[in-house]
């Protein structure tokens, strides 16, 4: 019923696609910061180091920077390759 429906791929589809996917992206890479800084800090203590404050966080900036430009990106190419997926192969419809 639903996946008889053939999708209408517009432009603006596309952009909120894409910005909709860098969000996801910059989203994980949080989840990401949480998961990295927590296995630091609990090695940080077992083994007995200092841990380096930068504004609240334990992480260098430089990483704090990188980490959501790097989910930003990685969500806009993960939109591409769905937009592709779903919009112009259909390999959703090919599957039932």
């Amino acid at each position: 019923m639903f996946a008889a429906a053939s999708p209408n791929p517009t432009k603006a589809k596309h952009v909120t696609y894409l910005c909709v996917t860098m969000v996801l992206g910059i989203l994980l890479s949080i989840l990401a910061h949480v998961g990295l800084e927590a296995i630091y800090l609990a090695w940080a203590e077992r083994t007995g180091r200092v841990v380096h404050w930068y504004a609240g966080c334990a992480m260098h900036p430089v990483f704090q920077i990188a980490l959501p430009i790097l989910g930003a990106v990685g969500g806009y190419f993960l939109g591409r390759f769905w937009w592709r997926w779903v919009y112009v192969e259909r390999k959703w419809a090919a599957r039932q």
